[in-house]
């Protein structure tokens, strides 16, 4: 959902149904023509890493003040920082500063979020994990700092789309990570460390498009669910149409799975640009030893980051241009990332449909 794809409308439209809308923090420039202008200036790479680093915390208190507005009061507004991106740090203060209800965080282990946000201490913490090895570490490791998550994420990387939650591709269909392995396991673990009475609300994440799989999950005990793919083709999404159309008309056949350059197994829509990307994949890795390290785009967004890195064992792409491309509807350059499973409608819909459908079985006309 990052990059210019679930910004102050689509995070302020969920909200206002009574939902938690979530704003994806990552490189919301591309929404703000003034700031995109403000960091084209710049010529100096290090005085354009910083630039754009400001119009990104820029960009990120609009879509958040933008997204509270439209909910004028209902439900949550979230915002998501990746562990992974290398000024996580500040995105989480900025978003606590700009008036976000919570804090969302996977793509790594957000070891140090609660020392993140000490001063803002009515702001949820939901930690993203896949198994139940990895929530036990977060809730030892947080309960020594006197902090409980608000709610955990469980994640299934077999389902869900962009960065998976495993080592490597042939790790997703891992066992280890099926919710009735997970769940249950996690709620063991409640008891086994003192935390039963916490009640700390469990939301799995990935696969996730039908009312009956939700009933089916309340029943083991879950309190809500997330979903990614289904709210992307959403009219009040905020990416172009043609990123909406590309998603709604993936096949089973054309969702991939690959290696992106953070090094984390990824999932996305076979389009122009990835599936030449992949017949050069093994070319490109083998020579990546022997380049300049250097980011391409002067700004440096991950801590890890393949092409940058010349790491040969992580994909050798800029991910942050080639998901710009997406967000802008840019079907032969854009890299599309996409859940796994079918979107619960086969044509746009508003967020208030979707999320009555999900609630009742109820479809639209």
């Amino acid at each position: 959902m990052g990059v210019a794809i679930s910004a102050h409308k689509l995070a302020g439209a969920v909200a206002a149904e009574n939902a938690i809308g979530t704003v994806a923090s990552v490189d919301l420039r591309h929404h703000h023509p003034d700031l995109l202008e403000m960091t084209r200036r710049v010529k100096d790479r290090e005085a354009n890493k910083a630039t754009i680093w400001k119009a990104n915390r820029i960009a990120l208190d609009r879509e958040v003040r933008g997204a509270l507005e439209i909910a004028q009061g209902r439900g949550m507004v979230a915002v998501n920082v990746m562990r992974a991106v290398s000024q996580y740090q500040e995105y989480v203060r900025q978003s606590c500063e700009s008036g976000a209800h919570a804090i969302v965080m996977g793509a790594g282990l957000p070891l140090d979020l609660p020392d993140l946000t000490q001063n803002f201490p009515d702001v949820c913490l939901f930690p993203i994990l896949s198994d139940v090895r990895g929530v036990v570490l977060i809730l030892k490791k947080w309960m020594r700092k006197k902090r409980l998550p608000d709610a955990i994420v469980i994640e299934h990387p077999a389902y869900a789309g962009g960065h998976l939650g495993a080592q490597q591709k042939e790790d997703v269909t891992d066992p280890r990570f099926d919710f009735n392995v997970v769940i249950p396991g996690v709620q063991q673990a409640f008891k086994d460390l003192g935390l039963e009475s916490e009640h700390i609300p469990l939301i799995p994440a990935g696969g996730i498009h039908r009312h009956e799989q939700i009933r089916e999950l309340l029943g083991m005990g879950v309190s809500a669910v997330q979903l990614g793919t289904a709210f992307a083709v959403t009219e009040e999404c905020d990416a172009d149409i043609e990123f909406k159309k590309v998603l709604l008309g993936a096949t089973r056949e054309s969702v991939v799975e690959f290696m992106s350059c953070a090094g984390l197994p990824a999932r996305a829509v076979l389009t122009p640009w990835l599936k030449n990307y992949l017949g050069r994949e093994q070319k490109l890795m083998q020579a990546a030893a022997g380049r300049q390290h250097k980011c391409t785009l002067a700004w440096d967004c991950l801590v890890s980051c393949g092409l940058r890195d010349a790491n040969p064992a992580h994909g050798q792409f800029c991910i942050d241009h080639q998901l710009a491309a997406a967000a802008r509807g840019d079907v032969k350059q854009g890299l599309f990332f996409r859940g796994k499973t079918k979107t619960p409608f086969r044509e746009i819909r508003p967020v208030r449909e979707l999320i009555r459908y999900l609630m009742t079985g109820e479809r639209p006309a």
